[in-house]
C-alpha cells in the first residue's frame, strides 16, 4: 500500500503557478548585499610583487544567463570556449607587495577577467578574458604594466588552461583550431532512438547530472573540446605543437624538453562525465612528435563504490629528475572492500619510457597523493583509511630503501585539533613546486583548532629527528593566519605573510618576521558595512542528550536587550563521525570579522532574529551503518541547540525556525518530518528521495538495494505525510550537484500539497547549486524573511 500510495503521489499534476517578478529584502539588507567586496591578491612567486584582483559583489541576472551547454558533465560557455563561469572579476592592479603606487592594468571596458597567473621568475603574469568572439590571453610585465601584450584571441580552456614553461619564458595552451567553423546544428529529424545497453557488468555510478545524450551532444562536446596544442613566448612569437584533439591534459617535464600529453578517446559515456572517458596518454617532444604511447585506458567503469579503477592513474612528471614519469596503480582491484596488505603502489619509469615501470613504493591505504622534498632524497606520501576514516602520511628516504619510512601524520580524518597544519611547499625557478627545507627544517602552517581556541600557527619540523618547534602563533581575541614564507636576505630572518582579521577589523595583509614583533601593515582595506560590528557574536557549547558536546556561533542583533526573547534561527549542516569526542571538537572563532555577503543568513540578525549558525549537527557511528540513526541524532542535536537558547534567555521556543542548504536542506526537512521542535523551515537546493540516488548519497556506503530500510527512513519525501509544519522549499531550476537535481524539491512539494501541508517553492531561473545572480539573491533573502515573518512572528 505504501508503494502504491507513493506512486500516486509521484504522479501527481503539478498544481498551477504564479509567475511572480522578483523581489527585494528591506533596503537595508540590500546594502549588505550591494557592498563591495576588497580585493584579492595574488602572489608573485617570490613575494615580491602583489596583483589586486577586483570583484563586484553579484553578477547580475543577465550575465548568469549567458548561453551554456550542459554535455558530458560539464558546462561550456559556447562563446568564450571555455568553462561557464557565473561571475567574472572586473580589475586588475599590480603593486609591490612591501607598498607603493598600484598600477592599473588597462582592461577593456566592460571586461570580463578570469584566472591570474604569475611566471615562476615572478617578471610575468597572464591574466584570461573572456569576450563576445572568444577568449583571450594577455602578457603582463612588471617592468612595463601599462603595455600588456595580447598573445590570442583564439584560447580554449574547456578542457585545460594555460600553463607555464619551466623557464617561465614560455606559456603552453589550447586554442580552438583555426578552421573549425561552426558549431554542428541539431538534427532537424532524429536519426534515430538513443539506445543503452548492459549485460553482466556491474557499474554503480554516482547520480551524475548534465550527460551526453544523443549524438549531437557527442559532436558538441567533441567540437568544443577540441583544441590545438600551441607554445607561446613572452617575446609574443608562438609555435603549434602536433595536431588538433581532445586534450584533457598536457604537462612540461621539469627539463622542459617533454610533454606528458593525455587525450580523450571515443566512444563517449552517457553515464559517466568526461573526466571518465577513455584516454590515452603519450610523451611528445617539445616540437610536438608523439615519441611513446604510454597507457591506453579504458573509460572508468565497473569500479566499486568508494573504490577506485584499475591501471595507472595520478600520471605525472617526477619533479627532481630530467625524465621521469611516476604514477599509483590499486593492488586491491580497486575494491575498498577487499582485505589486503597494501592496497595502492606507486611506479616509476625513466626515459625512453620502455616498459612498465619499476616500483617506487607501496602504500597500506589507498594512496592520495606524493609529494617530494627539496633535497632530492625524501618524499612524503598520503593515504587514507576508509575503513576508520583516518589520515596518515609518511617521510620516505629514498636513499635508504629498505629503511621503514616515518610516521608524519597520523590521525582521524575529522580530528581538527590533531592537525599538524600541511607542509608548506616552494615553487623554484624551474617551475618545480617541493616541499621547502632550509637546512635540516621543513614547514607547517595550520589552522591551529585547539581547545583553547582557533588560533592558527606557523611550526618548523626536524627532517632528521622530526622534532616540531613553532614559531609564531596568533594572539587570542584575532584570527591572523599565514599566507606564504618570504624569502630571508642577507641575515634577516625568516619573514612570511599573514591575513589578519579581528571582529572589529576586515581581514588585510601583513608582514612578519620569525623572532620579532615588529608587524608591517601591506593593506588597509576598510569595512565595507560598518552596521554589523553592532552584531553580538559568541562561540557557544552545550551537549546532547547522548552525552556528545554540541557547538555554534550565536548572533544577536545590535539592540537586543538581556532578558528579551526573540525569534531564533537553527541554521546547520549535518557532518558525519566516528568518535563522539572529535564530533564535539569546536572549530568556529568568535574573532573572525563578520562580513554578510550572497547568500549568507546572517542578514537575519539584523532584522530581529538571534541565530545559532553552524550548529553542529553530528552523526555519530559506524561508518557502514551510521546513517540507521541519522534522524534520531539530528533530531537530538535541535533539541539541545533549542534548549540551550530557551534556558540562555534568548529565544522564545515557539518562535524557533530551522534552514540549509544542501545536505542541510535535506536535514532541515527531516526535522520537520520527525519532530515538532520548530515554527517553520526553509530548505535551499536539497535532495529529498534517496531512492533517486540509489549508489550512495553524502558519506553513506551501502547501496539502496543493500539498505532499503535506511534510505526510506531517512527520506523527508517518504514522510511527507508527517511534515505539517511550514516548508519553504529553493532551488536553481539548473542545479547541477550531483543528486539535488531540481526535480527533488519539485517532488517533495508536490507531496506535500497532495497531504495537505504548507509549503511554497521557489525555482530559480538559471541558477545552479548555488545562487549567484543579484537578482536571485536577493529575491532568496525576500522569501526567506517573508516566510519566517509569517510563520515566526519576526519583525519586518
Amino acid at each position: 500500500m505504501k508503494i502504491l500510495a507513493l506512486s500516486v503521489l509521484l504522479a501527481l499534476s503539478p498544481p498551477a503557478s504564479s509567475q511572480e517578478g522578483y523581489r527585494l529584502p528591506p533596503q537595508d539588507v540590500v546594502d549588505l548585499i550591494d557592498a563591495p567586496p576588497p580585493p584579492s591578491l595574488v602572489l608573485s612567486e617570490d613575494g615580491e610583487w602583489t596583483l589586486l584582483v577586483e570583484r563586484p559583489a553579484l553578477p547580475s541576472l543577465a550575465e548568469v544567463a549567458r548561453p551554456m551547454l550542459r554535455l558530458a558533465g560539464t558546462r561550456i560557455d559556447p562563446v568564450a570556449h571555455q568553462r561557464y563561469r557565473t561571475g567574472f572579476d572586473r580589475g586588475l592592479l599590480l603593486r609591490r607587495t612591501e607598498g607603493g603606487e598600484a598600477v592599473r592594468i588597462p582592461l577593456p571596458a566592460g571586461a570580463r577577467l578570469g584566472s591570474v597567473d604569475w611566471s615562476h621568475d615572478s617578471r610575468h603574469f597572464t591574466y584570461v578574458l573572456a569576450g563576445t568572439g572568444g577568449s583571450e590571453l594577455w602578457l603582463g610585465r612588471v617592468d612595463a604594466p601599462e603595455k600588456p601584450v595580447r598573445l590570442t584571441g583564439r584560447l580554449n580552456t574547456v578542457l585545460v588552461g594555460p600553463r607555464w614553461m619551466p623557464d617561465g619564458q614560455g606559456i603552453l595552451c589550447a586554442v580552438v583550431p583555426e578552421g573549425s567553423g561552426e558549431a554542428p546544428a541539431p538534427p532537424a529529424v532524429p536519426s534515430g532512438p538513443s539506445v543503452q545497453e548492459t549485460e553482466g557488468a556491474t557499474s554503480p555510478l554516482r547520480t551524475y547530472q548534465d550527460l551526453l545524450a544523443s549524438p549531437h551532444d557527442e559532436d558538441l562536446f567533441e567540437h568544443y573540446g577540441r583544441t590545438q596544442l600551441v607554445l607561446f613566448a613572452t617575446d609574443g612569437t608562438a609555435r603549434e605543437l602536433g595536431s588538433p584533439g581532445m586534450y584533457r591534459g598536457a604537462s612540461i617535464s621539469p627539463a622542459g624538453d617533454r610533454l606528458l600529453v593525455t587525450e580523450i578517446q571515443r566512444p563517449f559515456s552517457y553515464l559517466m562525465p568526461w573526466y571518465s572517458f577513455g584516454r590515452r596518454v603519450s610523451v611528445w617532444s617539445l616540437e610536438g612528435q608523439e615519441r611513446r604511447v604510454l597507457f591506453e585506458l579504458p573509460p572508468v567503469e565497473n569500479v566499486p563504490l568508494g573504490g577506485v579503477p584499475l591501471g595507472p592513474r595520478s600520471i605525472q612528471w617526477h619533479p627532481l629528475e630530467e625524465g621521469t614519469l611516476v604514477w599509483c596503480e590499486a593492488l586491491d582491484g580497486g575494491d575498498p572492500k577487499r582485505e589486503v596488505a597494501h592496497r595502492d603502489r606507486w611506479l616509476r619509469l625513466e626515459a625512453p619510457f620502455e616498459g612498465e615501470g619499476r616500483e617506487l613504493l607501496r602504500i597500506e591505504h589507498r594512496a592520495r597523493g606524493l609529494s617530494f622534498v627539496e633535497d632530492g632524497t625524501h618524499l612524503v606520501s598520503s593515504e587514507y583509511d576508509r575503513e576508520r576514516r583516518w589520515s596518515r602520511s609518511l617521510l620516505h628516504d629514498l636513499s635508504d630503501p629498505d629503511g621503514e619510512p616515518r610516521v608524519l601524520e597520523d590521525r582521524s580524518r575529522r580530528d581538527r585539533y590533531g592537525d599538524p597544519g600541511s607542509l608548506v611547499r616552494r615553487t623554484d625557478a624551474r617551475g618545480r613546486s617541493l616541499i621547502r627545507l632550509d637546512g635540516e627544517w621543513m614547514y607547517r602552517r595550520g589552522g591551529g583548532v585547539s581547545p583553547e581556541g582557533v588560533l592558527p600557527f606557523l611550526d618548523r619540523q626536524n627532517l632528521r629527528t622530526l622534532e616540531t618547534e613553532r614559531l609564531w602563533r596568533c594572539a587570542p581575541g584575532s584570527y591572523e593566519s599565514v599566507v606564504a614564507l618570504l624569502e630571508p636576505e642577507g641575515g634577516d630572518s625568516l619573514g612570511f605573510l599573514t591575513r589578519h582579521e579581528s571582529p572589529t577589523s576586515p581581514p588585510n595583509y601583513r608582514r612578519r618576521g620569525v623572532g620579532s614583533e615588529e608587524v608591517v601593515a601591506l593593506t588597509e582595506f576598510t569595512d565595507p558595512a560598518p552596521r554589523l560590528r553592532e552584531l553580538h557574536k559568541e562561540v557557544v557549547t552545550y551537549e546532547r542528550a547522548d552525552g556528545v558536546p554540541l557547538s555554534a556561533t550565536l548572533y544577536l542583533p545590535a539592540d537586543h536587550e538581556p532578558g528579551t526573547r526573540l525569534p531564533l534561527l537553527v541554521w546547520a549542516y549535518p557532518i558525519e563521525f566516528r568518535d563522539p569526542k572529535v564530533a564535539g571538537q569546536v572549530t568556529a572563532s568568535p574573532w573572525r570579522f563578520t562580513r554578510v555577503s550572497g547568500l549568507s543568513h546572517l542578514v537575519l540578525a539584523t532584522q530581529g532574529y538571534a541565530i545559532l549558525d553552524g550548529a553542529t549537527m553530528p552523526i555519530v557511528g559506524e561508518p557502514e551503518t551510521m546513517n540507521d540513526t541519522f534522524v534520531e541524532q539530528i533530531v537530538g542535536a535541535a533539541q539541545a541547540a533549542i534548549d540551550f537558547a530557551v534556558e540562555r534567555g534568548i529565544a522564545d521556543r515557539d518562535r524557533v525556525v530551522v534552514g540549509g542548504h544542501s545536505y542541510g536542506a535535506f536535514m532541515t526537512a527531516n526535522l520537520l518530518a520527525h519532530c515538532d521542535l520548530f515554527a517553520a523551515g526553509v530548505a535551499r537546493s536539497g535532495a529529498y528521495n534517496r531512492t533517486l540516488t540509489p549508489f550512495g548519497f553524502q558519506s553513506e556506503r551501502r547501496t539502496f538495494w543493500e539498505a532499503p530500510e535506511a534510505y526510506f527512513g531517512v527520506s523527508p519525501f517518504m514522510h511527507a505525510d508527517k511534515i505539517d509544519e511550514p516548508l519553504l522549499l529553493i532551488h536553481g531550476e539548473i542545479d547541477n550537484n550531483s543528486g539535488t537535481f531540481p526535480l527533488q524539491s519539485k517532488r517533495l512539494y508536490q507531496a506535500i500539497q497532495g497531504h495537505g501541508g504548507t509549503a511554497r517553492l521557489v525555482m530559480l531561473p538559471h541558477e545552479s547549486h548555488g545562487y549567484r545572480a543579484r537578482e536571485s539573491v536577493l529575491h532568496t533573502h525576500a522569501e526567506t524573511l517573508d516566510w519566517f515573518a509569517r510563520f515566526a512572528g519576526a519583525r519586518q
